[in-house]
């Protein structure tokens, strides 16, 4: 089985580990989180970044840091995994869902606007929803597949109306936007994820960048349960969000590699996006002139009225030894928010049911990436079969 995506663990990972070990520093305080926290900063042209234990607990922290909590609304993508949502909840406040632009499956800044002119007033209390009551207190965009959203944009709107933003570059390390990097965009606060699956992995972990070193100064204080000298005094409700030495260890060797990881997930990407151009009924992956995606995850939008539903392709798959995955869940499609604010053009719905994610490992070989593409092209059902399995 060729899988979706497996981390690549071939640099200094082992022998930053053993160097740990050998110090007995293994938990989280140790020279490999001070040196990932710099590698983060330096990467993502950000003036600091403090490491966290994952990327939700980043977007958590980061919006307590913000001042944001029960009575709030954030503005968040319809579009995204489920933890942007989470993270405004576990804040006690609210997700506002937007849905995403078509060509590039971010925030949509038209829909954003519409929604603030529309929906809210300004007053001495802040930006506050027509109908709730509710002040509004940031926009959350998320750097889709690794692509940035349409930043100046959305940080024009924030500033006009007065409000912070978080940005959810969970996957986006080593991604531009229009020739910056994604720490230069104008968020007051940009969160990276370093789970198993992303391009650079510490087997888990997070990490909150800015240029606002007071504002990261306090949430470093927040993560770190807020202690105040080394003395057990608190002077804050604070939380157990650090990362521990051993991960930052295997972050650090991950992070040297950064351009090496990005460059063959590109590569992938480019590969799979010539193979099927030609394809009648398949799509390529967003790829906006203003941003140069870091290409996380890569695959095909199905035509499904012509080939039918994604889990039909991708058990054909499987038999062929191809790992496939559908991609996001829509928010307003969640449990947990079926019932949030919406502003819907019905985007992420569409998406939702035509996304196929194909394997894209930063070690992926020729070969195994040649048997993906002859693979998905022998599953594909003619337009005759179609019709003949139909009633």
């Amino acid at each position: 089985m060729i899988p979706l995506a497996i981390p690549t663990l071939g640099g200094n990972e082992a022998r930053y580990l053993q160097e740990c070990i050998e110090s007995t520093y293994v938990s989280s305080v140790g020279v490999f989180v001070d040196r990932f926290e710099s590698s983060v900063a330096e990467l993502s042209g950000s003036k600091a970044a403090v490491a966290a234990s994952s990327g939700t607990c980043g977007l958590h922290v980061a919006q307590v840091a913000l001042g944001i909590g029960p009575g709030d609304l954030v503005i968040v993508p319809n579009y995204t995994f489920v933890a942007t949502a989470n993270a405004v909840s576990h804040c006690g406040a609210k997700p506002w869902l937007v849905d995403v632009d078509p060509t590039t499956w971010s925030l949509c800044p038209n829909l954003l606007r519409q929604a603030l002119e529309l929906e809210t007033t300004r007053t001495d209390a802040g930006l506050i929803h027509h109908h709730t009551g509710e002040r509004v207190a940031a926009i959350m965009p998320v750097y889709t597949l690794g692509c940035p959203a349409d930043m100046d944009l959305i940080i024009d709107i924030a500033r006009e109306y007065e409000i912070a933003v978080v940005a959810d570059a969970a996957a986006a390390l080593g991604a531009t936007y229009k020739g910056r990097e994604i720490g230069e965009l104008g968020a007051d606060l940009t969160v990276f994820s370093f789970n198993g699956n992303k391009t650079v992995t510490a087997g888990g972990g997070g990490a909150v960048a800015g240029n606002d070193t007071v504002l990261l100064e306090k949430v470093k204080h927040l993560s770190t349960t807020a202690r105040v000298g080394s003395d057990y005094d608190h002077d804050a409700v604070g939380f157990n969000f650090r990362m521990t030495n051993l991960q930052a260890a295997v972050g650090l060797a991950q992070l040297e590699q950064l351009d090496g990881f990005v460059a063959a997930k590109r590569r992938i990407r480019e590969r799979y996006d010539k193979a099927f151009g030609s394809i009648s009924g398949l799509g390529p992956f967003p790829s906006p002139a203003w941003a140069r995606s870091a290409c996380w995850f890569s695959g095909v939008v199905v035509d499904i009225e012509r080939y039918g539903p994604l889990a039909v392709l991708r058990e054909r798959l499987r038999s062929a030894d191809v790992d496939s995955r559908p991609f996001w869940k829509p928010m307003h499609l969640q449990k947990p928010y079926a019932d949030c604010m919406s502003v819907l053009n019905g985007t992420s719905a569409f998406l939702a049911e035509r996304i196929l994610t194909l394997p894209c490992s930063t070690n992926l070989a020729d070969e195994q990436q040649t048997k993906v593409i002859e693979a998905v092209s022998g599953v594909l059902p003619t337009p005759s079969a179609r019709t003949k399995t139909e009633p």
